[in-house]
């Protein structure tokens, strides 16, 4: 059977009646160059009559541009593809990118791999930009590829560093958490974080609680808080061991729901019921949560919104408007009542 041949520029170039150079302006979408309107609709046409797709490798060496954005997790591939809050930011992120004609690589980098990976991303031209998720404090290769002048957006945030971000109100989210659970008469509430401290998600969180005890009178006590690690497992283990305290907690916040799914796990498993023996509300409102036994009481995230606006704003800076420095979007959080809490028994 005759091998089909490969449709080429010049094909395309052919067909539409001008040069090869005009197509490639055209389809690469340079737009400093006085072509017509009606000579830019004939090179489309004659290019979808061909069904003429641009080499990607070409394309690059044209315009210096890969239109491919990279979003980075710091997280390992087996806590990335757990965290059922994920999918949710890059379905997000994917969407606002490919408005404008971009694509999206994702790349996990585990906590104890060289954060050099996703600087290589950039300097090897793999990606325009990045948007990282899960900042971290000891992270000196980020404000390394930031003073270069890289093209980043977090999604999170570092504290008195000036990379633009997006984020939630974290601290907010986690003190209204814990405000509805002293609101129903709580008085000694455990915590499980969403992941260690160097994440500044997590630390915030931790904030949050803290602020509401202290707010409400209550003390806070370091044995009541235990670390989760983004996946169930952690939060079972987590919970395991918080349920070896006496007393019990009357009450736990885990801030974050794909934690809780262990957290609830752990419970059962203690002979323990939800909510009458222990209260349980999370963070984040994955789909799943209105979909548990019992639904999960949480703080609600726009994971979807995150995901956006960290697109819009790297694809900003990368076409180069301005951006108020320093750039940072703060998305509201609010609470979904449903029924893994209960009043505290007198």
């Amino acid at each position: 059977m005759a091998t089909r041949k490969r449709v080429t520029a010049q094909d395309v170039a052919r067909l539409a009646g001008v040069s090869r150079t005009t197509v490639s302006f055209v389809l690469n979408n340079i737009t400093d160059m006085r072509i017509s309107e009606e000579t830019r609709q004939k090179v489309l046409e004659a290019a979808r009559q061909l069904n003429y797709h641009p080499d990607v490798v070409a394309r690059r060496m044209v315009t210096g541009r890969t239109r491919v954005l990279g979003f980075v997790l710091r997280q390992s591939p087996e806590q990335a593809f757990a965290d059922l809050f994920l999918p949710q930011v890059l379905n997000g992120l994917s969407q606002a990118a490919a408005r404008q004609g971009y694509q999206v690589l994702f790349e996990p980098i585990a906590p104890g791999h060289p954060n050099t990976m996703y600087a290589r991303l950039v300097n090897e031209r793999h990606v325009d930009g990045i948007i990282l998720s899960g900042p971290r404090f000891d992270d000196e290769d980020l404000l390394r590829l930031h003073r270069e002048g890289a093209a980043v957006v977090l999604i999170g945030r570092l504290p008195d560093v000036e990379i633009p971000y997006v984020d939630v109100d974290n601290v907010g989210g986690a003190r209204m958490a814990t405000e509805y659970l002293i609101g129903l008469g709580h008085r000694r509430i455990g915590l499980v974080t969403n992941a260690p401290l160097f994440y500044t998600a997590s630390a915030e969180r931790l904030s949050g609680y803290r602020q509401a005890l202290e707010a409400a009178g209550l003390s806070f006590e370091e044995g009541l808080v235990r670390y989760g690690d983004f996946t169930p497992q952690s939060g079972y283990q987590a919970m395991m061991s918080l349920l070896q305290v006496r007393p019990l907690p009357t009450a736990v916040f885990v801030a974050s729901d794909t934690v809780a799914l262990g957290a609830l796990q752990a419970i059962r498993h203690a002979g323990l019921r939800i909510p009458d023996d222990i209260s349980l509300i999370g963070f984040d409102d994955i789909p799943l949560a209105g979909f548990l036994d019992p639904p999960l009481t949480t703080i609600h995230l726009p994971a979807f919104n995150l995901g956006w606006e960290a697109a819009e704003m790297l694809l900003s800076r990368l076409h180069g408007e301005e951006i108020p420095s320093p750039a940072a979007r703060l998305l509201a959080t609010h609470l979904v009542e449903r029924e893994s809490c209960a009043h505290a028994r007198r």
